[in-house]
């Protein structure tokens, strides 16, 4: 995982951030947890950023188990450095065809800089969530 995390990365002339990972387990209960990510090259595609991040989860230790094992599958866009932030407590629910990351793109042509915080999800129970956003709180 080492080489493929430097791969990613890139070298030192290459674009470099650090982006957040949302690791959003449940809408309804707001059950997320953060990850930092540093060195992140925004030429790499946001399938191996993906692949990246599922490989970093399964081994990251204190980190519980729910987490490691959920089926997340979508990246989308919560924060860019400088920028408004929601007033949603997870993430927006506004804009998805500009801040869902499209996997054939690289993370700089889908809108990633340094410091933007993306969530990661899974797709179904976004779309359960948005057609009713109530919380269990």
């Amino acid at each position: 995982m080492e080489q493929r995390a430097t791969e990613l990365r890139g070298t030192e002339q290459r674009a470099q951030a650090v982006v957040t990972v949302r690791l959003v387990r449940s809408f309804e209960h707001r059950n997320f947890r953060p990850l930092v990510f540093h060195g992140v090259s925004l030429d790499g595609t946001v399938q191996d950023f993906v692949q990246l991040v599922r490989e970093d989860i399964a081994t990251r230790p204190g980190l519980p188990p729910p987490f490691k094992t959920f089926a997340y599958d979508t990246l989308k866009i919560i924060h860019q450095a400088h920028g408004a932030k929601t007033n949603e407590l997870v993430m927006s629910l506004d804009d998805d065809e500009n801040l869902i990351l499209q996997d054939n793109l690289t993370l700089k042509a889908a809108g990633v800089a340094n410091e933007t915080e993306v969530a990661f999800f899974r797709k179904e129970d976004y779309s359960l969530y948005k057609a009713n956003p109530k919380t269990a709180w």
